[in-house]
């Protein structure tokens, strides 16, 4: 897409729209609208924290699976910083190819988004080189998506009515499958995709109330770990502290004997450089007489 589309107009456009997302984030989810009646508030800030927390019970265990033994550290450039940039540059490469066909070859792919969202993405493929197989690999990468998707519920879903065993059966996996399938069908069959996001939003009011205490008990739970690092660490130093002491105290006292030794050896030598002088005058005076 970014090679064989538009390549500069993605890159001016990235630019711009990394810079508006960063400058506009917190206003946008803060705004209210209080003095008109714009449809602001439904559409964009709730519709998108609901959909977000719709999806954070299974995607939130199931990444919590994966991540085990991983430093916070590591958890937040995995999950969130790299994830956000990919999802960046993703939408950035497709929603700019769209606005360069609208704008600069007039392909009418606005009116499409608007009748009929769900092929937009194809009518827009079909108007870049070799749009068969990048409309195949669009299929494709659509289907992992839901099989992924798909896999990770029904694996947190097994998990959770496994008593949470982290090795569901099988026929449980599988079970939960077929009534995720089974559900989501039939809200498409009934009210579209209308219907299914409808659905979900409704799902995340009543789990909104669980995420908020699970955020409380995750600040409560990191905060407790964090003053057992710290007092680890305290005694870690406290320990090497006293191994150094000791080592101090070892390598002065083993200084101080043996310049004890050392000045003993001295007087013994001396002394007996003073006997051997002493004694010989006396020798010299017998072989005189």
């Amino acid at each position: 897409m970014i090679i064989a589309g538009p390549t500069i107009f993605i890159a001016n456009n990235f630019v711009e729209v990394l810079g508006g997302y960063i400058a506009n984030i917190i206003p946008m989810s803060l705004q209210m609208t209080p003095y008109s009646d714009s449809d602001w508030l439904g559409n964009n800030t709730i519709f998108f924290w609901a959909w977000h927390m719709s999806w954070a019970p299974f995607i939130g265990l199931f990444i919590a699976r994966i991540s085990r033994g991983r430093t916070v550290r590591e958890f937040m450039m995995g999950v969130l910083l790299l994830p956000s940039l990919v999802g960046v540059i993703w939408f950035t490469a497709f929603g700019s190819t769209g606005l360069f066909q609208e704008i600069e070859q007039n392909t009418g792919i606005a009116s499409v988004v608007a009748e009929n969202p769900e092929n937009a993405l194809f009518d827009m493929l079909s108007g870049l080189p070799i749009a068969f197989i990048t409309s195949i690999l669009a299929f494709i990468l659509i289907g992992i998506f839901f099989i992924t998707s798909a896999d990770s519920a029904s694996y947190v879903l097994g998990v959770m009515t496994s008593q949470g065993g982290l090795k569901p059966m099988l026929s449980i996996k599988f079970i939960w499958g077929v009534l995720i399938a089974g559900t989501a069908s039939v809200l498409l069959l009934t009210g579209g995709l209308e219907g299914l996001q409808t659905a979900a939003i409704a799902s995340a009011l009543p789990f909104s109330f669980i995420m908020i205490a699970m955020i409380i008990c995750m600040l409560i739970m990191m905060g407790r770990d964090l003053k057992e690092i710290r007092r680890n660490e305290q005694i870690a130093r406290t320990e090497q502290l006293k191994e150094d002491i000791k080592e101090e105290f070892y390598d002065d006292w083993k200084q101080e004997v043996y310049e004890e030794i050392k000045e003993e050896i001295k007087e013994d030598m001396e002394e007996t450089k003073r006997e051997e002088t002493n004694e010989n005058p006396q020798d010299s005076e017998k072989k005189n007489d």
